[in-house]
């Protein structure tokens, strides 16, 4: 389901939304089936988050999606944490439930919103990947949405003009190339999986995953910086 290197920046408006409906239909289940202990826990890819701080910041950046409030310094890290304070007197569940609803109807508005907000889709797709390895959880930043994620990836970094890269990945048929299209840079090379592809371009920790990387350092892949 990689998009080819031909169309790779022919954006597709209604990927945000599915990648987001996939993701909605494993995760708020797995979240619903935890105990409130659980929410509790530290979130190793968000230092000084827990759980519960990620999904209330995931479902804060949705709810802002869906009511268009975009206010100076939206997203900022002030903003997601005065986001998560509003949420401190807020059961579980209502984190759960705004999260849901977020992801229901999220999808149309990005859709909408040429491209300026796909990589928020992608960016909460990555935090249900760093919930799940908080929680223990296998599939973090796979399962289904892999594909649909991966297609996003490529599409994002190719409009904003990231470094080129060549990625031979184990779980596609089709190479997929990401940044850079133009052929005026010559692309780094990837051969490995999607899922280690993904936390290369978060920033996340590989844990000693086995991929070859070369013609670029991995923090230059970061597109979600520090």
């Amino acid at each position: 389901m990689t998009t080819p290197a031909d169309v790779q920046n022919v954006r597709d408006p209604e990927l945000p939304g599915r990648l987001l409906t996939v993701e909605r239909d494993a995760l708020i289940p797995l979240l619903r089936g935890r105990d409130d202990a659980d929410f509790a826990l530290p979130v190793v890819a968000c230092p000084g988050w827990t759980v519960r701080d990620v999904l209330a910041h995931c479902s804060a950046a949705f709810t802002r999606v869906l009511e268009s409030r975009y206010e100076k310094g939206v997203f900022s890290p002030e903003s997601n944490e005065r986001d998560i304070a509003e949420r401190a007197g807020w059961t579980n569940a209502r984190v759960v439930d705004e999260l849901e609803r977020g992801m229901t109807g999220a999808g149309p508005v990005i859709a909408g919103a040429g491209g300026a907000l796909d990589k928020l889709a992608l960016g909460e797709w990555v935090h249900a990947g760093d919930v799940r390895v908080a929680l223990g959880e296998p599939g973090a930043y796979a399962g289904a949405g892999l594909p649909y994620a991966l297609t996003l990836l490529g599409q994002v970094t190719g409009r904003k003009g990231h470094l080129p890269l060549h990625a031979d990945l184990d779980d596609t048929d089709e190479p997929l190339r990401l940044g850079d299209t133009t052929g005026e840079r010559p692309p780094a090379r990837y051969i490995g999986d999607g899922p280690t592809l993904v936390r290369l371009y978060a920033g996340r920790p590989v844990d000693g995953a086995a991929y070859e990387l070369a013609g670029v350092e991995a923090a230059e892949l970061n597109i979600f910086g520090g």
